[in-house]
């Protein structure tokens, strides 16, 4: 490691896997929900088990992203972190409002939650996933800025590089566009096009910028190759992404009531968003088979190609077989739809994080890889948890094509819930699937408590790659 302020990333990296592991228990509770609907209840009703399983989502990956921040830009900027005492304080403040968030979710009502924090003064709440109370979105404000003057002020200070200026602007992508959470207007139509603002255009737009910069920074740590050669690369992909990530926020605007060219430039321009993750899969392929070097931390490069493979299928693949208007008008609000945000979620944004952890951990304990032991386990995690992940997109769409046919194709319509116990299987199946992802996710946490190796040549490792 060549920053001591670089440390400052190990507590944002813990708090991630922790959150991350509450996401997934809380999404194993909703899965039995679909099956068994008064599992738990009324203590966590299926709309609460829900909003903590997305929101413990978003908080632990903007704990990544800000981990991952704090190790690369210092490293990116030749220069040590502006200051690591406000990240730490940062770091509080996030975690603790995020914690007390979610307990406000199970333990309060949430109409009481609102009065309890004076949503009436500016109603922000009851929007899917920007359900947090005004005084969260305030806090998750001051974070965010606090985090970007200190991140800033290295990157402005220190060396300019494509990594760090591509993650600069996905950061400030990702604060600005957050900021639409705070407008809510009367009218239906209009609160959910500004909805999509946030929504889309952070996980469509400009968090494609932060995944990009770290897989390219792991890259260049892990293979040796050229940075000019990754950097020009990388700019090819953004443009791509900003392009038809940007103008394909259409795509949800097809059937809210807003004008129809809609369907014109929403089906056009989201074909186009699966060309980006074509790219950075053949980008991360390219760049480990040019690799200059063998390096020991064999498991991060298992996890940056698994991020651009599954990225690619989740976010591409899957998302381009409803983005078409004529067939969105079946499939929409259905369980393809979920199909296509879980393995998405899990390719793009899940597994880049899980990518800078793996790479970053052992350095920041003083080896440039875990024990060789270390690494078979955590390799075990890595397949578990991507093939219980394929199963459970396989799964949902199963689900969803039986959905779309019985409930809106056919002739003679059949009832939601007649349809929800007709393809129950689906979601038994599922739910042994997440079953296993929570298993391989516990192997991952597992790993990182293996020890043992030669220390010597784990810091001459270091010295190498440095």
């Amino acid at each position: 490691m060549k920053y001591s302020s670089q440390t400052v990333a190990r507590p944002y990296f813990i708090a991630a896997i922790g959150l991350f592991i509450g996401q997934i228990l809380f999404g194993v509770i909703l899965g039995l929900q679909y099956v068994i609907g008064d599992f738990l209840f009324p203590e966590i009703p299926f709309n609460v088990a829900r909003m903590v399983h997305t929101n413990l989502l978003i908080i632990w990956l903007l704990f990544g992203f800000m981990g991952a921040a704090y190790y690369l830009v210092p490293e990116e900027a030749e220069r040590e972190l502006h200051s690591p005492m406000l990240a730490r304080i940062l770091f509080w403040v996030f975690l603790t409002a995020g914690v007390l968030t979610i307990l406000g979710y199970l333990l309060v009502p949430y109409a009481q939650l609102a009065e309890l924090t004076m949503n009436d003064l500016l109603p922000t709440m009851g929007r899917e996933f920007l359900e947090q109370p005004m005084i969260t979105k305030i806090g998750i404000v001051v974070v965010a800025l606090g985090f970007l003057y200190n991140i800033g002020m290295t990157i402005l200070s220190g060396r300019k590089t494509v990594v760090n200026l591509v993650l600069l602007t996905g950061l400030v992508g990702l604060a600005v566009f957050f900021l639409f959470a705070f407008y809510v207007p009367d009218n239906l139509v209009t609160d959910k096009y500004f909805w999509w603002w946030v929504v889309h255009l952070w996980v469509e737009g400009v968090w494609e910028l932060i995944m990009a910069s770290i897989l390219a920074f792991v890259l260049i740590k892990v293979t040796g190759v050229d940075r000019e050669v990754i950097e020009k690369w990388m700019y090819v992909i953004i443009a791509m992404a900003l392009i038809s990530g940007i103008i394909g926020t259409g795509h949800h605007f097809f059937w809210i009531g807003t004008p129809g060219y809609w369907q014109w430039w929403g089906s056009i321009f989201s074909a186009m968003e699966p060309i980006p993750f074509f790219m950075m899969t053949v980008f991360a392929f390219n760049m480990v088979n040019r690799r200059r070097r063998e390096h020991p931390n064999k498991v991060a490069v298992l996890w940056a190609l698994g991020t651009a493979v599954m990225a690619f299928l989740g976010a591409g693949v899957w998302g381009f077989l409803h983005t078409l208007a004529p067939v969105n008008y079946y499939t929409h609000g259905t369980q393809i739809t979920a199909a296509h945000a879980h393995m998405a979620f899990y390719g793009a944004y899940v597994m880049i994080v899980l990518t800078i952890i793996s790479y970053a951990m052992p350095i920041m304990r003083g080896r440039v890889a875990a024990d060789p032991r270390a690494q078979a386990v955590e390799m075990w995690s890595f397949w578990l948890m991507t093939v219980s992940m394929v199963f459970i997109t396989l799964f949902l769409t199963g689900a969803g094509v039986l959905q779309v046919w019985m409930q809106r194709y056919t002739e003679n319509p059949e009832p939601f819930m007649v349809v929800q116990e007709k393809i129950e299987i689906f979601y038994w199946m599922r739910e042994l699937a997440g079953v296993i992802f929570l298993i391989g996710l516990v192997l991952y946490v597992i790993s990182f408590f293996i020890k043992g190796g030669d220390r010597e040549m784990a810091t001459n490792a270091v010295a190498e790659t440095s």
